[in-house]
């Protein structure tokens, strides 16, 4: 104890007896935790503090637990006591169970000292209740069934706190269970006798740690009188470890009086300043130290780390002044020998470079998936850290985001493209970018192809294959200052992509065995950008290709609206963007612009599945809002069934990919009649078209707005328009009018403007590109479709039109009329195929339809004929027996017509049949064969 007690005072002077001193003077004068005594007094405190907490515990533990079980005893035996008793069960038999229980369970509650007692039916219904009477007649809450086969017992937490609580069944003599018995106490009611004894016990506690802390008291005062001085035997030990420290350190101590002379030096002071034998009391400058360093030491002046020259050495000296310590005027200087440390540091500081460097090719490689901007980040990031030049060389196909050809790199195979440089100075004279790289056998391109590995080359005029390949060039990267070369493999999954060059000019360092690690795990770590720029690439290509292949290649010929478009794609990703025009019946054509959300393949391939549902829809002649319904619903199915297919595994679909879903699309439809000059638009969630008129002004469509397709619920409106000729719709996707710059509002006033600036005789073609010049951004983040159509009416002699009446003796005259307009428009050569198609067509209407019946005839670049009557009745088209007299009226129709259908309106239906203006020779003919 009192060798523990002597190093806890220790002094802070070393080398002189007044610090022991100090160190008795300060344990007379005080004595804190950190003496032997005081420590002996907080480890009595907390000895006895914890048997008397732990003793309380036990206690306090033991008395819930048996209010507890008190608890659970009571409960149950006043819950059986209670099911027992033969007024109990009369009660519940009676025609009102309420009116006895209901006293008797308050005499029970209030002698048993229960909080509350149940008694309820065997169908749970509250028959006598105690602590809320108003519960009476209320279905018990929670399950009960239990408890009617037998006794049980539970505990729960309530707002009144820990509850026990057990039921009883009540039996019939024949052993039915004619109700139950619940009979509840809180713990804390049950406990309060029990902690009535708590005072006593805490008291008891209380005095045994009063009694405790008593006695540790007079221990630490004894401990404190027994360790007052220190004796003779701990100061010579002091002595003893003071010298062993001192001489046994690896840190040279010297001790400078304030007259400069030296007091003290240890063992490793005398090393590393090459002291004489007797250095104690001579002036510190004579004994043959650097001049800078001998007036340091005789300052007196405090010096933190301050590097100084000693013979082949570089020493950090530390001074401090001993007279705030105690001791008397003069310094302490501790010197630490740092010549080899300064070398580590610089090695250390290379290693922090690099490590530096392989950070920041993470960091900086790969921001983009454009592979060539990522192999040019690759040769900017290394220079000039890692070499004074970088170039990198690609496969041919992995430019193109293929897999690299078979032999790409050696001699005689695929050859590797220069695809970018960085360098110190921009007058590089090595192959410029873009030129073809042959690694011919024994270069170093491909030595580290072949191998895998990356080649060293410290002295480049000894390199014979490389001068060798192209002299002329060599000579020249020679001449520049050139002088060593690493080619390290661009190799992802041991696929050959190309190879990383790196060079050293002029006075830099050749590169050594331990670059070429370093080389090959920087390449290691940008060669998955590299790679992952392929695959995008590849990605993208085959997206793109897909998107081509489902938009339209070209417009259909048609007479009733002029048109033009653009498509421009996103720049970096492929989106779901399309447009269409459909020619339907009647002349009439329908524009379609739709928006899936969402990029790449899923979305290009979930466009060319709606694209051609909205075909296949127009093809009904649906008017806009229900084609736009009935394709909410089909988005809605594909939803459904890409989160179905994501519950499984696919063969060949990668990890996740089941769980994407088509999340919805926009979509416009319009659909413009030339005769009536009609058009009807609904639109599912996309922006709005805009209408410039003949006048010139330019309006968007008050067109309400739906919601998008794949939400459902809601229901489409469409919006109808008379557009005189002339009239131009612009239909367009919202990547036109939206941007990372641009709010919706700002680009449709652009839009606006545009239309408005254009020439009022300006063609579509003309006005697309006035649109794009002033929306279209060089470099798109989102699709943009545009759809422009100027309007044009038939002209009134290409239409004839007939009221019929419901009739049979019409059919004639309507077959003369017939013959006169076709005279009139020279196709009497369709006279006996029209007159037979528009016989049967209205008889039809006659015989199956209702009023109103009307007939229209339609010229342009073909003919059509229309029959419409009120009624909504579908056609159908049978095939007759050889016996049957009648049912081959619309089998003549589909033999004699090039086309034919129906489409209904708001007031009924119309029939209609297509024919060339040319007949076809001998058709009727072979029909009849």
């Amino acid at each position: 104890m009192h060798r523990a007690d002597s190093h806890a005072t220790g002094g802070t002077e070393p080398g002189g007896p007044g610090e022991y001193r100090s160190a008795r003077g300060r344990s007379r004068s005080k004595l804190g935790t950190h003496s032997v005594a005081g420590q002996v007094f907080v480890w009595l405190l907390v000895v006895v503090v914890l048997l008397v907490g732990a003793a309380l515990t036990a206690l306090v533990l033991q008395a819930r637990g048996y209010a507890t079980s008190d608890a659970a005893h009571r409960t149950r035996a006043a819950a059986v006591t209670m099911a027992q008793a033969p007024t109990v069960t009369a009660a519940l038999g009676s025609a009102d169970p309420t009116a006895v229980l209901q006293p008797l369970a308050l005499d029970v509650a209030n002698k048993g000292g229960f909080d509350y007692v149940v008694i309820a039916g065997p169908d749970g219904t509250r028959y006598a209740q105690t602590a809320q009477p108003e519960l009476i007649g209320q279905h018990l809450i929670g399950p009960y069934e239990q408890a009617l086969k037998g006794p049980i017992t539970t505990s729960f937490t309530a707002p009144i706190g820990r509850v026990v609580e057990s039921s009883a069944p009540v039996t019939r003599p024949d052993g039915s269970a004619a109700g139950l018995v619940q009979v509840g106490v809180t713990v804390a009611h049950v406990s309060s006798t029990v902690s009535s004894q708590l005072p006593v016990l805490f008291g008891g506690a209380a005095a045994a740690l009063a009694v405790s802390t008593g006695g540790a008291v007079l221990v630490r005062r004894r401990l404190r009188r027994q360790t007052h001085g220190l004796g003779p035997a701990e100061m010579t030990r002091m002595y003893e470890h003071h010298d062993a420290v001192l001489h046994a350190v690896r840190e040279g101590v010297l001790i400078v009086g304030g007259d400069g002379r030296a007091l003290l030096a240890n063992d490793e002071a005398r090393r590393l300043l090459k002291l004489p034998p007797e250095v104690e009391g001579r002036p510190i400058t004579e004994l043959g130290l650097d001049p800078g360093l001998a007036e340091l030491l005789v300052s007196g002046q405090a010096a933190t780390d301050e590097v100084h020259p000693a013979g082949d050495r570089l020493l950090a000296v530390n001074i401090r002044s001993t007279a705030p310590f105690g001791g008397g005027p003069g310094s302490v200087a501790t010197i630490r020998d740092t010549t080899e440390l300064r070398a580590l540091a610089g090695q250390a500081e290379a290693a922090r470079g690099r490590l530096q460097l392989l950070y920041d090719v993470g960091l900086r490689v790969g921001t983009t998936l454009d592979i060539v901007r990522t192999a040019q980040e690759l040769a900017d990031v290394t220079v000039p850290r890692f070499a004074d030049f970088a170039t990198v060389e690609l496969a041919e196909a992995v430019l193109h985001g293929d897999e690299p050809l078979p032999g790409t790199g050696v001699a005689g195979g695929p050859r590797i493209r220069r695809v970018a440089a960085g360098g110190i100075r921009e007058d590089r004279p090595f192959y410029p970018v873009g030129s073809q790289i042959s690694p011919l056998p024994g270069t170093p391109e491909a030595t580290a192809m072949e191998s895998g590995r990356a080649t060293l080359v410290a002295d480049l005029r000894q390199a014979h294959a490389w001068r060798a390949r192209d002299p002329q060039t060599a000579d020249r990267i020679l001449a520049y200052g050139v002088h060593s070369l690493i080619s390290t493999p661009l190799e992802a999954r041991g696929q050959p992509l190309g190879t990383v060059s790196f060079w050293r000019a002029g006075r830099s360092e050749p590169f050594g065995p331990e670059d070429v690690a370093f080389a090959e795990e920087l390449i290691a770590r940008a060669v998955i950008c590299v790679d992952n720029a392929r695959r995008y690439t590849r990605e993208r290509r085959m997206a793109e290709a897909l998107q081509r292949s489902l938009l339209p290649r070209g417009l259909p010929e048609q007479s009733a609206l002029e048109t033009a478009y653009r498509y421009l794609p996103a720049l970096n990703r492929v989106g779901g963007d399309w447009f269409d025009v459909i020619p339907l019946p009647g002349f009439r054509v329908a524009l379609v612009v739709g928006d899936v959300v969402g990029h790449g393949l899923h979305a290009a391939a979930t466009m060319g599945r709606l694209r051609t549902a909205v075909l296949n829809f127009a093809t009904l002649d649906l008017p806009p809002d229900e084609l736009l319904a009935r394709l909410d619903e089909l988005v809605g199915r594909l939803d459904q069934d890409e989160a179905g297919e994501g519950e499984g595994d696919i063969e060949g679909r990668d990890e996740g990919e089941g769980e994407r879903t088509v999340t919805g699309a926009t979509c416009l439809y319009a659909i413009y009649d030339p005769v009536s000059g009609h058009c009807t638009m609904a639109r599912a969630g996309h922006p709005p078209p805009a209408l410039v008129r003949v006048d010139g002004s330019v309006e968007f469509v008050d067109l309400p707005a739906g919601p998008p397709l794949g939400v459902g619920g809601l229901p489409f409106e469409a919006t109808e328009l008379q557009l005189a000729p002339g009239a131009v719709l612009v239909l367009y996707t919202d990547g036109l009018v939206t941007n990372r710059d641009r709010d919706l509002e700002a680009g449709l006033a652009t839009l606006r403007r545009s239309l408005a600036n254009a020439h009022a005789d300006a063609s579509p073609e003309e006005t697309c590109r006035a649109v794009f010049d002033a929306l279209a951004p060089p470099r798109p983040s989102d699709d943009i479709a545009l759809l422009v159509a100027r309007t044009q009416l038939l002209a009134p002699d290409q239409v004839a039109t007939w009221d019929v009446p419901a009739d049979f003796a019409a059919v004639s005259r309507v077959r003369n009329a017939c013959n006169d307009q076709l005279a009139a428009w020279d196709l009497e050569e369709l006279a006996f195929t029209t007159e037979l198609i528009l016989s049967e067509l209205v008889t039809n209407a006659i015989r199956y339809g209702s009023e109103p019946i009307r007939v229209r005839m339609l010229r342009d670049t073909s003919l059509v004929c229309e029959v419409s009557d009120g009624s909504s009745t579908a056609p159908h088209l049978r095939y007759a027996d050889t016996t049957d007299e009648g049912g081959r009226g619309l089998f003549l129709v589909a033999q004699l017509a090039e086309r034919w259908g129906t489409r209904y309106t708001a007031r009924g239906k119309v029939i209609w049949s297509e024919q060339p203006l040319t007949a076809p020779e001998f058709r009727f003919e072979a029909m009849l064969l």
